[in-house]
């Protein structure tokens, strides 16, 4: 009998008691604005920002309405301005270049290597030249994590500033230090397919009181940032905030008073996620024609979705393979289409941007197989999404030798 698998790819877990609890709070007393607080009383937003710098070892935090503000307002931090440009992974989501795009920079796209991470060769050829961008916004696209000793070396040897784009590496590691920890700055998203799920926001950390107190400006703090009990001392302010527009991008209480109890679960939910990938990983081991993402003993990775390559098949060998899993319950998205899908696109979709010919991550991204795994899946559906893979690309593989 042909197995089918039942689950729902987009399902997350339940919001815990406790969040519900204080968001129920926050309703009832009405304060949702971040600075609207009653006397004596230290908004959840404010103290979101405590608690994630405390967690993520950082001297300031700030909450925001999206991962992408918080990665628009990391640019405008470190003052990315009209006309410059800015380097990034070819392989990311749209909210990357998007961000790049949002402040009038140029997105300039480095190469992707079979590891699914920023070809850090190429990375040293685009900085060597005199015209070299000086600033990285450096995806951790799917959750995958470079050499960030060699690429931290690379960039600062020619000057160029990192802002890390931790969307899918919160609480992961490279050599023992946090994702988000090497950079100038970096930012986290909140979003609901996301480590932490709000529907929709950011967090942005750095421990630079500078850029610090551009950000919480840019944010829409007003005057009133000494509120922000992860904010930097009143004198950085006082350098910039004649200076800095206010753009506002706030998170408010509502979605802080969620995120909480989630933050304080979150180093049991990251291994329950690697269990789960771990699952799938020794299910798809030695399968003719599927190669698996092998990763670095220095990456203490946390992955909440899976992604395999299917390197030089031809395209309707791909889609046959993604039509048939999701024949059986298994919906995978597939980063070799010419045509945006969903939320997948690739480089050459943002046709706002330049998009040079770059065949070595054509041909990665034309294999690229990706899927969910959210932790309402036990450990028993992750074996039967493996199983499943595993029979549909046998057999097509096999039809098409």
């Amino acid at each position: 009998m042909t197995e089918r698998f039942t689950g729902n790819f987009t399902q997350q877990e339940p919001i815990p008691d406790d969040g519900i609890e204080a968001a129920l709070d926050v309703l009832r007393h009405g304060r949702l604005h971040r600075y609207n607080v009653a006397e004596g009383e230290t908004s959840h937003t404010a103290l979101l920002e405590q608690e994630f710098a405390a967690a993520m070892g950082s001297k300031y935090a700030l909450a925001c309405a999206s991962g992408g503000y918080a990665i628009a307002t990391a640019l405008r931090a470190v003052g990315v301005t009209p006309g410059d440009r800015v380097l990034t992974n070819a392989f990311t989501l749209a909210p990357v270049p998007g961000a790049i795009a949002s402040v009038g920079g140029a997105p300039v796209f480095v190469e992707v290597t079979k590891a699914l991470t920023i070809d850090l060769d190429d990375l040293a050829a685009k900085v060597a030249g005199p015209d070299t961008p000086k600033v990285l916004l450096l995806s951790h696209m799917r959750g995958h994590i470079c050499d960030m000793d060699r690429l931290m070396a690379i960039t600062d040897a020619a000057g160029v500033t990192v802002i890390e784009d931790c969307a899918h590496t919160m609480g992961a590691r490279w050599n023992g230090t946090l994702s988000g920890r090497h950079g100038a700055m970096a930012a986290y998203s909140t979003q609901t397919y996301k480590h932490a799920n709000s529907g929709e926001g950011g967090l942005l950390i750095s421990d630079d009181p500078d850029l610090m107190a551009r950000a919480i400006i840019l944010s829409g703090s007003y005057m009133l940032y000494e509120r922000h009990l992860a904010g930097p001392p009143a004198e950085a302010f006082e350098r910039v905030k004649y200076v800095t527009p206010n753009i506002s991008g706030r998170m408010d209480n509502l979605r802080a008073a969620i995120l909480r109890p989630q933050l304080a679960r979150l180093a049991d939910q990251c291994a329950a996620w690697n269990a789960r990938y771990q699952v799938v990983e020794q299910g798809l081991r030695e399968v003719p024609g599927l190669t698996l993402i092998e990763r670095p003993e220095k990456e203490g990775y946390v992955m909440s979705s899976f992604q395999f390559l299917l390197l030089d098949w031809a395209e309707e060998d791909v889609r046959a393979v993604v039509a048939r899993c999701g024949d059986r319950g298994v919906e995978m998205k597939w980063f070799g289409g010419a045509e945006p899908s969903g939320f997948t696109s690739r480089y050459d979709s943002w046709r706002y941007a330049d998009t040079p010919s770059m065949p070595k991550s054509d041909r990665v991204l034309r294999g690229i197989l990706d899927l969910r795994l959210p932790l309402t899946f036990s450990l028993d559906d992750c074996a039967q999404i493996a199983r499943i893979i595993r029979d549909v690309v046998g057999s097509v593989f096999q039809q098409a030798r």
